[in-house]
Formats: C-alpha cells, sequence, structure tokens
C-alpha cells in the first residue's frame, strides 16, 4: 500500500468530522534555504498550538521564487533536498502534524535524488507532504507557465514525467488533493486529483501581483471548484523579490465557488480554515483592498523587500517638487521608516521658487533628511569645458541633459559614501517614450514607480493624502508638471496630454494592439504614430534602466523583450 493510500491515524481512533487547515502565507528569500525553512517550521508550530492538522505553505517556499539560473546548479538543488529533509526532522515532535511544503525536486535516471548524472537529471517544481519526521510524498506540478514574467519549461520538466499522477493523502478522514499554481487553471490535473479520491484540493502558489489579480484569481478557481465539485484552498506567497511583488491574498472556496475565507493582502499571516468531509469550508474573510490601496501596498512592499533583502541600510531619493519624486518619497518613507530615507533638493537656474518651497515642505512633514545642493556652478563648468566643442551650435536637450546627469552623478556619489541605495523617480510613461536622460534622472539602483503610468502616480497621491495626514502639499498635486530643465517648461511641449498618453500606452504596450486598431478605437492617427514611434525607439534606453516594481500585467522588464534594432513599425 503507497502512503497516497493509507490512512493517517491511529486504528479505532475516531475521523474528526471537521479538519483545521492552515494556510501559511509567507514571506520567503530567493536562497534563503535556512531562513525558509524556519518560517515554515515557525507558522507550522503556531498552526500546531491551534489544533491544525494540515499546514499548507506556499510554491517554491523553500528556496523562494522564482529562483531562476540558481536552479541550474547542482549545488543548490542539493541544499535544498537537504533543507527539506531537515524541516521534516525539526517538524517530527509536532504529533500529528502533515506540512505541505513547495520546493524544487530533482530526480535522476536511476530515481536516486542524488544522482551524479546531472546530464540526466530532471528537476520538478514540487509540494512535498511531510510528517512525523519524514518525507511522506511528493507531488509534481503538471502544468509549466512560460507566458508574462514566468519561465518555467526553462528549469522545470512536467510532473508527468516524473512517472507519478495524483498526490491524495488522508488526515482524520478528510482526503486532501495536491496541486502547484498553474495546475489549478486547467481541467486535468484537479480532475486526476478527484479521481484519486480527493475531498479537497489545497493548492500552493507563487502568483505574481498585478492590479485586480486577486479578483481573477478568485473567479478562476471558483470556477475549478464548480467544475470538479470540490471545495479548493489556496496557499499563496506574500513579499518583494526583485521587480515582481506577490501580494498574499490566500482564500478558500467551497464547492459551489463561495468564498468561505480570505487572508488579508500584503502581509505574512496564518489563515485557519474549518474543513468538513462533506465539503463545507470556513474562515475569516479579510476585505478586497482598493485597487489604489493594492497599488500603494504593493510599491511599499517591493521598496522594503528589496532595500531589507538586499542589505540596504536607506534610500536616497533626488526630491525636485514635482509629484513623481513626491510619490516616490512618501512611498519610500511608508516602507522604511523616515529615519532610513534621505531627501536632496538640487536646484537649477531654471528652478522654480515654488519647488524650493514644496521640496522644503514635503521633507518637514515626513521628517526625513533634507539636503540641498545647487548645481549652478557644475552647469557653468560643464558648459565652459564644451564651450569650444559646441561653438556655432544652438542650445537644446543636449544642455537639459547635463542637468540631470549632474544630479544622477551627485546621487550616486552620495550612495556610494553612504551605502544607501538611490531609487529612481521615472514614471512608466515617461520610460515607454523616453521622456527621461540615460545616466540622469535614469541613475539609480531601484526604480520605484517604473510600471505606474502618469495618470495613476496622480491617484495614487491624492490616495495618499486620504489616509491621514497629507504628506504630499497640495500644489505638488495640482501644478502643471515639468522638469525644470529650460525656462517656463511643461511635459506637454513634449508629450500628448497624459491621459491620452497613458490610454495608447495600455492599449498599444498593455493589450497588444497595433496602430489601426487603437485609432480605429478614435485616437488621433498622428498621436498614436508618434506615441507608438518613441517606444520603439526608446527600446535602448529602457534595457539600461534599474529593476523596478511591476504592478500591471505587462511591465518593462521579464513582461517586455523587444529587439532593439528593429524595422517593424506596426
Amino acid at each position: 500500500m503507497t502512503y497516497s493510500e493509507a490512512v493517517i491515524g491511529t486504528p479505532g481512533e475516531s475521523m474528526q468530522s471537521v479538519v483545521k487547515v492552515a494556510l501559511a502565507q509567507l514571506n520567503a528569500t530567493v536562497g534563503d534555504l535556512a531562513g525558509n525553512a524556519r518560517r515554515v517550521a515557525e507558522a507550522a508550530r503556531k498552526a500546531y498550538a491551534q489544533g491544525v492538522r494540515v499546514v499548507v505553505a506556499p510554491e517554491l517556499m523553500l528556496c523562494g521564487y522564482p529562483p531562476e539560473d540558481l536552479l541550474l546548479r547542482p549545488a543548490f538543488m542539493t541544499a535544498c533536498h537537504d533543507t527539506l529533509q531537515g524541516l521534516a526532522v525539526e517538524l517530527a515532535d509536532c504529533d500529528g502534524l502533515h506540512v505541505v511544503v513547495g520546493h524544487p525536486h530533482p530526480w535522476g535516471a536511476s530515481g536516486d535524488i542524488r544522482s551524479k548524472s546531472h546530464a540526466v537529471q530532471q528537476r520538478f517544481n514540487a509540494a512535498s507532504v511531510l510528517s512525523g519526521g519524514q518525507i511522506l510524498d511528493t507531488y509534481c506540478k503538471r502544468e509549466l507557465p512560460n507566458y508574462q514574467v514566468f519561465d518555467e519549461r526553462r528549469y522545470f520538466a512536467s510532473g508527468r514525467d516524473a512517472g507519478k499522477g495524483a498526490v491524495v493523502f488522508e488526515v482524520d478522514g478528510l482526503k486532501i488533493g495536491l496541486l502547484i499554481c498553474e495546475d489549478a487553471w486547467f481541467d486535468e490535473p484537479a480532475k486526476a486529483a478527484r479521481d484519486a479520491g480527493a475531498q479537497v484540493l489545497c493548492v500552493l502558489n507563487a502568483s505574481p501581483f498585478h492590479l485586480d489579480k486577486a479578483g481573477e484569481r478568485e473567479a478562476r478557481m471558483a470556477d475549478r471548484a464548480r467544475a470538479v465539485g470540490l471545495p479548493l484552498l489556496y496557499s499563496h506567497l506574500v513579499g518583494g523579490q526583485d521587480e515582481v511583488v506577490f501580494d498574499g491574498a490566500s482564500f478558500a472556496v467551497d464547492a459551489s465557488g463561495r468564498v468561505a475565507a480570505r487572508a488579508p493582502s500584503f502581509e505574512e499571516h496564518l489563515l485557519v480554515c474549518d474543513v468538513a468531509r462533506d465539503g463545507t469550508v470556513s474562515g475569516d474573510v479579510a476585505p478586497v483592498p482598493s485597487l489604489e490601496a493594492q497599488a500603494w501596498a504593493a510599491l511599499v512592499t517591493g521598496v522594503r523587500d528589496y532595500l531589507g533583502k538586499n542589505g540596504f541600510p536607506g534610500a536616497i531619493i533626488g526630491l525636485s517638487g514635482g509629484i513623481d519624486s513626491a510619490l516616490v518619497l512618501a512611498v519610500a518613507v511608508d516602507a522604511l521608516g523616515a529615519d532610513k530615507v534621505r531627501a536632496v533638493m538640487m536646484p537649477s537656474p531654471y528652478t522654480a521658487d515654488i519647488s524650493w518651497i514644496d521640496a522644503r515642505d514635503m521633507a518637514a512633514r515626513l521628517g526625513v533628511r533634507y539636503d540641498e545642493i545647487a548645481i549652478e556652478p557644475m552647469f557653468d563648468a560643464f558648459r565652459a569645458s564644451l564651450a569650444g566643442q559646441f561653438a556655432g551650435l544652438p542650445e537644446d536637450t543636449t544642455e537639459e541633459n547635463l542637468q540631470a546627469r549632474i544630479r544622477g552623478t551627485l546621487l550616486m556619489a552620495l550612495s556610494n559614501k553612504t551605502g544607501d541605495i538611490v531609487l529612481t523617480t521615472g514614471n512608466k510613461s515617461e520610460m515607454a517614450t523616453g521622456y527621461c536622460t540615460l545616466y540622469g534622472d535614469m541613475a539609480g539602483g531601484f526604480a520605484v514607480i517604473k510600471d505606474v503610468a502618469k495618470t495613476l502616480v496622480y491617484r495614487l497621491s491624492e490616495w495618499r493624502n486620504a489616509q491621514g495626514a497629507e504628506v504630499i502639499p497640495r500644489r505638488i498635486i495640482t501644478r502643471p508638471p515639468s522638469a525644470e530643465l529650460r525656462p517656463d517648461q511643461t511635459d506637454q511641449d513634449s508629450l500628448p496630454p497624459y491621459d491620452m498618453l497613458d490610454a495608447i500606452l495600455a492599449l498599444y504596450m498593455e493589450e497588444d494592439q497595433g496602430v489601426e486598431e487603437i485609432v480605429a478605437a478614435g485616437f488621433p492617427r498622428e498621436v498614436v504614430e508618434r506615441v507608438t514611434r518613441l517606444i520603439k525607439i526608446n527600446e535602448y534606453k529602457r534595457r539600461q534602466s534599474p529593476v523596478g516594481i511591476r504592478i500591471t500585467h505587462r511591465a518593462f522588464g521579464r513582461d517586455w523583450r523587444y529587439p532593439i534594432t528593429s524595422k517593424f513599425r506596426a
């Protein structure tokens, strides 16, 4: 008899009418195997103290998601397996507790997990059941996503190649079938678990956030539950990992698709669900945040974890008196605390007095360190040095870019001296159209609002000010946006109105619509052709930009892989 066919429990022991299952919504760090295992163990012990019998951790929790090319290193795979075995032993004293944890799983041609024949070894995205100090069974993910930010076929073989079918284990009379993330978006894996006797599905997930992704997940999982006639419990990762953010919001739906439990978004949480053998599920149901609240929490999480997990002591921001740098400053303070954030104002001859006033005002409201470094002497020195080379030529964007590059140099010097990271302040609308300067305002280590369109910048600023104290001075929000690199400059000297620009950007870049489709939707042809041309010719800039937080379903970065050299124009 295999473990999957066995009944766990002492002969004659009465079966519980309700089994407590905990969805352990945890924040993993890629490569921190010991730390991730410790988080699982701590959550498991906390759940065990509450009478929980089954704990479900997220997808690839043991190694963090996505581990990318670490998976190609045999030493990494061996370390993951050793850590899994150690976790099983560590939890041996939790009598009767079953812990399901996601991890990468190597399998050699001989069936030996330590096969030295790396050339014939396969890797699987797996979930193992731990109990009594042992690894009782292992399920291998069958459906491997290879779109948007996902690249799983580069690393993993399908569970169909593992020679194993569905994994169903029994606890107190309740038969639980395992699935991993993408499996639950397709019919066959869930049906296979049901046909193997599962009475409830537990799904381990690491599903990167984008706006309203939680609603999409719940709708699709409700469809899956109804299709197989089983309740479904969804355990999800939380936290930031480079450009992707995981929002948590783990949940459970009953067989009718009704949401029966939901964890809070963007925080570690242990969601305990009561699951009956008749399919009834109950638990706490957290509210669904607004889109603005989701976006803000994603940005805060991304900043907090990027700096925290990489060991940066703090952040430096070039504060201009404009709305983009104001938004980044507010996010950084919410993420890190005022004591870890420094704002630097670098006025030029074209900086308006109100920019100085508003920058000082905002820094004071948030309680951050604020410094001013005038760039006019350096700007004059550059122009003097280049005067002979530029003789007879009119001033143009060259002089504008010099100012931006002086500022970038100053910020990076402060970063090198203090160890603090420079947070860049360019938004998605600017990154799309190239309204940014290489080695200038693009200089830095992390691009906080790289995936936030300008119109959303305004919405988030209004939303943040509505959450108690007004941290962004009102005039920063209401004044016309300007780079202040020449007299009386505004963004709309160079770009279409942002509401039109962002709408075209969403259709072309996020929805893959062509020029003719966008024109047919009612946008002026000359504007559409101009915007799409700017997107194409500025690919080389985006390739050199810092990594930034992804909050839409199509961001510049892992989602967007276009050639720099291309003649295609539609």
